[in-house]
C-alpha cells in the first residue's frame, strides 16, 4: 500500500519557515542551499523540485518515490504570490482549503473536505508514495496517516517560527524507526524515518 511521506527541510531546532510563513529558500531568505544539497535533490528526489527548478536544471527524470503532492493553503499561496499557479506540473496536486474555492489552476485539486478521508481514500489506490509538502498545519491534520518521515535537517537554528507539524498540532507521542540517513559535507542531513507500531495503532 502507497505510503503517507512528509517530506519537509528543517532547522535544528524544529523549524520548517520563519513566523511569517514565507518562503525561507526565496528572494531574501534565510535558508542556506549549499551545492551539495542541491545535488543530492537532483540526484535522489528529482520529483520534488518545483516545475522551474525543473526546467532551469533540465530534469525530465519523473522519480520513483512520488507522484502526488498534498499541500495546504498557505503554502501553496507562496507559490501564488510568485505568480506560480502550480509548482508541481508533472504530480497530480492536491491544495487543503475550506476558503481558496475555485482553483487557479485547472491542473490543481482544490480540495474543501477533511484530508484525512482524502488521504485514506489515496491509500486505496495504487500507486507511488503521497508527499506531504507543508506547511506545518496541513501536516499537522495528518500527523495520524503519515507513515514516514524525511528529514532534510539544515545546521541552522532560527529560536522561532512554525513548527515540524504546525502551531495547533495535538500532542501525540509516537515513535519512529530511522530506517536511512545521508550525510552532506556541507552539514546538511536527510533523514528518514518509519513509524513504528506502538500498542494498537496500526503500522
Amino acid at each position: 500500500m502507497r505510503k503517507l511521506v512528509y517530506y519537509i527541510a528543517t532547522t535544528l531546532d524544529g523549524f520548517i519557515a520563519g513566523p511569517d510563513g514565507a518562503d525561507p529558500t526565496g528572494p531574501g531568505g534565510f535558508w542556506p542551499v549549499p551545492d551539495d544539497y542541491l545535488h543530492h535533490l537532483v540526484s535522489e528526489y528529482p520529483e520534488t523540485l518545483p516545475g522551474p527548478a525543473r526546467q532551469a536544471f533540465g530534469i525530465t527524470d519523473q522519480g520513483s518515490r512520488f507522484d502526488t503532492v498534498l499541500e495546504g493553503r498557505h503554502s501553496y499561496e507562496v507559490g501564488l504570490k510568485a505568480g506560480v499557479t502550480d509548482a508541481y506540473p508533472h504530480l497530480r496536486h492536491l491544495v487543503f482549503s475550506r476558503t481558496l474555492g475555485s482553483s487557479p489552476d485547472p491542473a490543481v485539486e482544490v480540495i474543501g473536505q477533511d484530508p484525512i478521508a482524502t488521504v485514506r481514500e489515496l491509500k486505496r489506490h495504487d500507486g507511488k508514495d503521497v508527499w506531504v509538502i507543508g506547511g506545518g498545519a496541513l501536516a499537522g491534520a495528518l500527523y495520524p496517516e503519515i507513515d514516514q518521515l524525511i528529514i532534510k535537517l539544515a545546521p541552522l537554528t532560527i529560536g522561532a517560527g512554525i513548527p515540524l507539524f504546525g502551531r495547533d498540532a495535538v500532542f501525540t507521542p509516537r515513535t519512529w524507526r530511522l530506517t536511512d540517513h545521508t550525510v552532506l559535507d556541507s552539514g546538511a542531513l536527510f533523514l528518514t524515518y518509519t513509524r513504528t507500531q506502538t500498542g494498537n495503532e496500526p503500522a
